[in-house]
């Protein structure tokens, strides 16, 4: 009897801990409409942040913010970047194409953080083919390897999911974080970045408390 009264006890407890946590994060995130289908392999939590290489917004969150929390993120958490892509004549798809070119050819961690700066720092026209080409030449890539990659279906494929997923997950800004397809957060709803980071891990364990 001792053991049940123990076990309500802590349920009790959880459950006060738990509305307590939801009370300090209302309002500071947002339901998506309609959950979208996620990747995540079984048990983990899908973590996805939307963003676009012109955003000077998402070059300071990506390096001040988004890198570290990558570098220390719990094991059960499946995190994807994607560009944010608003139809097919989004004048930043070279750029969104330059992304999964990079993942493709698995040079990502060469190119991502080099094209933000060239950009944002350089302030150089990075959105075209040839500027992309010669920014992944400087980094071991061959012309070949980079204009097969841009033309690839492989890359295609993946534009015209981030095309689809853009749609489903409702936005009109970057950069927008999702949570497990129906959570939406952004820096001004959670009052600053800091903040931003502090409600995606509440979500986080939110979610992973229902798997």
């Amino acid at each position: 009897m001792k053991i049940y009264t123990k076990l309500v006890f802590i349920c009790l407890i959880t459950l006060f801990q738990t509305a307590i946590a939801d009370n300090n994060y209302e309002g500071k995130y947002e339901l998506i409409t309609t959950p979208q289908q996620t990747s995540a392999p079984e048990g983990k939590v899908e973590v996805v942040e939307l963003f676009w290489y012109t955003c000077p917004h998402c070059y300071r969150f990506d390096e001040n913010y988004l890198k570290n929390w990558k570098a220390n993120k719990p094991k059960n958490v499946h995190f994807i970047h994607m560009p944010a892509i608003f139809g097919s004549n989004d004048r930043r798809l070279p750029l969104a194409k330059a992304f999964y070119v990079a993942e493709a050819l698995k040079v990502l961690d060469k190119i991502h953080t080099p094209l933000f700066k060239a950009i944002h720092d350089d302030k150089r026209n990075m959105n075209n083919r040839e500027a992309l080409q010669r920014l992944f030449s400087r980094h071991g890539v061959s012309v070949k390897d980079f204009n097969d990659t841009y033309d690839s279906f492989w890359v295609t494929t993946q534009i015209n999911r981030a095309k689809t997923m853009t749609k489903g997950y409702d936005i009109n800004g970057v950069p927008v974080i999702i949570v497990a397809g129906k959570y939406r957060l952004t820096s001004e709803m959670a009052n600053g970045y800091n903040e931003m980071m502090k409600v995606l891990d509440y979500l986080i364990k939110k979610e992973l408390a229902t798997k």
